[in-house]
């Protein structure tokens, strides 16, 4: 259950003024089919946590216990830092062709979007972390959630409300906390 919390929250957090938010919020302007876009958000993510929870369950066998402790200390101090640095939507995310409809554009441009994104990145330190693939792609799908839908329901209306650098502070301190939670806990023996 603190997997699914956690990812949830620091998802949610992290989301907050991203680049995947700001494509939902220009998917909604464009479109105005709001609940086709929640559609294709939750699956786009759901494929995309998934992949990195795979790759998080990967990357645990590579690794001793030890050292990836101290590359999840490492990647979560990181996550820490990038956060704090506000995104900015690329004009080449929302290149993907019309004739896909609403709902494949969508799904493309908010797949690829999140490739390599903050969130993602957190999907895969939360898995490889917690041990936890389906409550962790779970909670940071629920986050994806939390924080997109209402960007597509209400748009403009809700981004200039937002606390933007007040969220991004929290969200820092979220994951100097899970840094400093990976350093002080003992790895598990399930990791070897």
């Amino acid at each position: 259950m603190e997997a699914f919390l956690v990812s949830t929250g620091l998802v949610t957090l992290a989301e907050i003024g991203d680049k995947t938010q700001l494509l939902s919020f220009v998917l909604a302007a464009r479109f105005r089919r709001p609940g086709t876009i929640c559609v294709a958000i939750l699956l786009a993510t759901l494929v995309n946590h998934g992949l990195a929870g795979v790759l998080a369950n990967w990357l645990v066998t590579l690794f001793t216990p030890t050292v990836l402790k101290w590359t999840l200390c490492v990647v979560f101090a990181a996550m820490a830092v990038w956060i704090l640095i506000p995104d900015k939507l690329d004009e080449d995310e929302l290149e993907t062709p019309r004739r896909l409809g609403v709902f494949g554009t969508t799904l493309v441009a908010f797949f690829l979007a999140e490739m390599g994104d903050k969130t993602q990145f957190a999907t895969v330190a939360m898995v490889a972390q917690y041990q936890a693939f389906g409550a962790v792609v779970l909670g940071s799908t629920l986050g994806m959630m939390l924080a997109n839908v209402p960007a597509v329901f209400m748009g403009d209306r809700l981004a200039h409300r937002i606390p933007l650098r007040a969220v991004r502070i929290a969200a820092a301190i979220v994951f100097v906390g899970l840094a400093i939670a990976a350093a002080v806990s003992t790895p598990a023996a399930n990791w070897s």
